[in-house]
């Protein structure tokens, strides 16, 4: 297979259109699809037409291979591919009730909302879930993530792991992280990709954030067309890439504050009618208190409707194993206080008899003894009258 996507394997391609090619960015017979004949030009300096040529040199032999659908096929077909299409569990009921299923192969999924609404764990969450075999819900494959806010973080990925019974360093192994320093970075690596995504059998792409660098590095009303321009060749970039090389995309988007919406939910995701319809799957991500709600915005076939799910240890989990984790532990912590011994703490304090000795002080007063003699003259007594 890898032969057969050769770039010097199309007829009228050879040594020197491959290597222009090959200086360009451009690898094997997918990235023609993925990139375009309007780019294609651009990128080389060949003329516009004989891009064109080339490209659909290499979606006829796709075609001719199996690996993409032909011009014009029956409704039919379509269903039965759709039947077969790929798709990664989120290790949730409620979610895989709103995904039908889990996140689709060949087909971009935005999720936005505002901060702290669980966006980054749920790409952690499935760049877990896509490594388990397609018995349990995964695709066996590796991941590329696109880290644009420095917001990956390999611990989460080990305790989501060891949560759902992983070897944390194979899941380690697998997950391919690029870490985008700018806009032009960050689509000079989606660019590159396809080497990357055949070699270690990717089966994801998440770019978290995918709009946040466009975003800081484009203000004001006068950079907008160009911002919007840059970023929706980003997003179809991306999107082509899922399609053509049979993966799952996951882009998660920021959000802004609509200051003339008096009346419901103010919050608007970025990267306007672009990012919109360009993404084949919407959801949006809200805080409620402890729990988060994700409402399937924009979908070909999904319903629209809300779920309630909670975050984890094992990522993003069901709120029922919230409550059960929150009641065994309110549990045990219940049954550790009860099983406490109770501590007598006795004190001994040693007696000390305080003996005060008070000298005994004998008070002897002497009075003297007074001999009064009273001397009685006669002559001094009154005559007694008979």
């Amino acid at each position: 297979m890898v032969e057969d996507l050769r770039l010097d394997s199309l007829e009228g391609v050879g040594p020197v259109t491959t290597r222009k090619l090959s200086d360009a960015g451009v690898h094997n017979v997918m990235d023609l699809i993925v990139r375009g004949p309007v780019e294609i030009a651009e990128i080389t300096g060949m003329e516009k037409d004989t891009a064109e040529k080339i490209v659909n040199k290499a979606r006829q032999h796709l075609v001719e291979g199996g690996l993409i659908a032909k011009h014009f096929t029956s409704a039919t077909e379509i269903y039965k591919h759709r039947q077969s299409i790929g798709r990664i569990t989120t290790g949730t009921n409620c979610l895989d009730t709103l995904f039908d299923g889990g996140i689709e192969t060949q087909a971009l999924t935005e999720v936005y909302g505002e901060f702290g609404c669980g966006k980054t764990q749920f790409a952690h969450t499935m760049s877990v879930m896509v490594q388990k075999s397609k018995e349990e819900g995964g695709l066996e494959g590796s991941v590329l993530y696109i880290d644009t806010e420095n917001t990956f973080r390999p611990e989460r990925i080990v305790s989501i792991a060891k949560a759902h019974d992983m070897d944390p360093e194979k899941v380690l192994d697998n997950i391919i992280v690029a870490r985008a320093y700018n806009s032009a970075h960050q689509v000079l690596i989606l660019e590159e990709a396809g080497p990357v995504i055949e070699e270690n059998n990717v089966k994801l792409i998440v770019a978290d954030s995918a709009v946040g660098l466009f975003r800081a590095e484009y203000l004001g009303r006068g950079t907008l067309s160009v911002r919007q321009q840059k970023l929706n060749h980003f997003v179809h970039l991306l999107s082509r890439i899922a399609e053509t090389y049979n993966c799952a995309a996951i882009a998660t988007n920021q959000v802004m504050a609509s200051p003339d919406v008096f009346f419901g939910d103010p919050t608007r995701p970025i990267g306007g009618n672009v990012v919109a319809h360009t993404s084949t799957y919407r959801i949006y991500f809200k805080k409620s208190g402890k729990k988060r709600i994700a409402r399937m915005v924009d979908s070909p076939h999904h319903p629209e409707e809300e779920v309630i799910f909670a975050l984890g240890e094992a990522g993003v989990i069901d709120p029922e194993e919230a409550e059960k984790k929150t009641k065994k532990t309110t549990k045990k912590a219940t049954t550790k206080k009860a099983k406490e011994p109770e501590v007598e703490a006795t004190v001994e304090t040693p007696e000390v008899e305080a003996t005060v000795e008070t000298p005994e002080v004998e008070a002897t007063v002497e009075t003297p003894e007074v001999e009064a003699t009273v001397e009685i003259e006669s002559d001094d007594l009154d005559p007694v009258e008979e």
